[in-house]
């Protein structure tokens, strides 16, 4: 059976800790899910930024918010939770740490969830 492609979205000056962990995730024997890589190694003009997100969301079947303490108002984050909307896919975000909250929820990230392996499974086995 095919994984589910994940695009991942996380506040890159804080929290790339958490995407590392995520992809960490993904190699474990049994995973259902993969994730396609958007992120962006350099500073690049907004407009060719803009363009290399929403062609890495596109090709994903899941978008995922991994959320910090400052995520919700980190502006790759909203920027690509718009692209998310506006193709339709189906999102939801996680609290990346075990002291987190639901206030970090970005607005229109889609449900918020703890992060645990059990529920990630289930979230992306559907």
């Amino acid at each position: 059976m095919a994984k589910t492609r994940v695009f991942v979205s996380f506040d890159f000056d804080n929290d790339r800790a958490l995407k590392a962990f995520i992809i960490g995730q993904a190699e474990h024997p049994g995973s259902p899910f993969e994730v396609t890589d958007g992120s962006l190694k350099e500073a690049q003009p907004q407009r060719e930024w803009e363009a290399k997100a929403r062609a890495a969301i596109n090709r994903a079947d899941v978008f995922i918010v991994m959320l910090g303490p400052k995520t919700r108002s980190a502006p790759g984050v909203r920027e690509e939770v718009k692209m998310a909307n506006e193709l339709g896919k189906r999102k939801f975000q996680i609290i990346g740490y075990r002291d987190g909250s639901e206030d970090w929820a970005v607005p229109d990230g889609g449900r918020t969830y703890r992060w645990d392996w059990d529920n990630l499974k289930k979230l992306l086995s559907q």
